[in-house]
């Protein structure tokens, strides 16, 4: 359990909480004692095309101890008034933010090339990874000024660090020049937005996998690409949500050379026992991203992705 009392009388908000990343996060988050308004646009399970829901969510949160609460509502919606939303998640949980984890994001169109991609795709992406998490940032801002302290988490992606070249090494995902753009602006305004909120005492730093996490969608873009468990992520997310803001902010951070650093032990998702395999001493350096600017993926391409 974290012994921040600030964080403790706090309320952390995931995105895009119905499944994988979100919803591990949301569970980690809770098991630490802090209430969670778990966000998406999927209620219930076979709302959406992939597994997951946010009455599952709650659900796991619940059984195991925590408290949380549900609010569907689709984050890619332009007109989405997301003050509003936070205004709304704070008056039913009865208490400010002091956490916000921003995790959802566009389908990733994998599949198209960027001189295919149509202009409609291009929206969809920027609204929903870029000016969704900027607006949410913006609204939840004056709740962590007042508090004293804030922690603001952005999921990012390697996706977000150049294609190294000339030679190009050969890619699953090409370019990824989309979702990889939205990333890379993602980090950006996280460590400039930190910069612009030192002096108020809130933290803002990017979060990636070091690799790929072990979730059904990663799987279905890219299979037999090597992974990590939902669970190392969850746990460099609590780290970066319960850290001194003052020491730990405008950081791009990858999951376990995050978890290595600061010798952070990984608990399961509800908080019950250590991942046996993933502790700081189990991770071997040898497999972390270079400088963000200048790595290539260091993880070995499986070879039948190359063929």
């Amino acid at each position: 359990m974290t012994n921040d009392s600030t964080t403790a009388a706090g309320l952390a908000v995931v995105t895009g909480a119905s499944r994988g990343i979100g919803r591990a996060i949301a569970r980690r988050i809770a098991a630490e004692g802090i209430p969670v308004a778990a966000v998406s646009r999927t209620l219930r399970s076979g709302d959406g095309n992939l597994q997951g829901s946010l009455e599952e969510t709650v659900e796991l949160i619940t059984a195991a101890g925590g408290t949380a609460q549900s609010f569907a509502v689709d984050l890619g919606e332009p007109d989405l008034d997301r003050g509003a939303l936070i205004a709304r998640i704070e008056e039913s949980f009865g208490r400010p933010v002091s956490i916000l984890v921003n995790n959802v994001a566009a389908s990733r169109r994998y599949e198209r090339l960027f001189a295919d991609m149509p202009r409609e795709w291009f929206y969809d992406s920027v609204e929903t990874n870029v000016w969704n998490t900027w607006d949410l940032m913006k609204a939840v801002i004056p709740s962590m000024r007042a508090n004293g302290a804030g922690w603001i988490v952005n999921i990012s992606s390697r996706q977000a660090g150049p294609r190294v070249g000339p030679p190009f090494a050969p890619h699953p995902l090409a370019g990824s020049v989309l979702y990889g753009g939205t990333k890379a602006m993602i980090d950006r305004i996280s460590t400039g937005s930190a910069m612009e909120l030192y002096g108020d005492n809130i933290a803002v730093n990017s979060l990636a996998p070091n690799r790929g996490v072990a979730t059904e969608h990663a799987a279905a873009a890219v299979p037999g690409w090597p992974s990590e468990p939902e669970d190392t992520m969850a746990e460099a997310a609590l780290l970066l949500c319960t850290a001194e803001p003052s020491e730990v902010t405008g950081r791009v951070a990858f999951s376990l050379p995050l978890l290595k650093e600061f010798r952070r032990s990984v608990h399961a998702l509800d908080g019950s026992g250590l991942l046996e395999g993933w502790q700081p001493d189990d991770l071997d350096e040898n497999g972390f991203p270079g400088h963000y600017l200048t790595f290539n993926p260091p993880a070995p391409v499986p070879a039948e992705l190359l063929k």
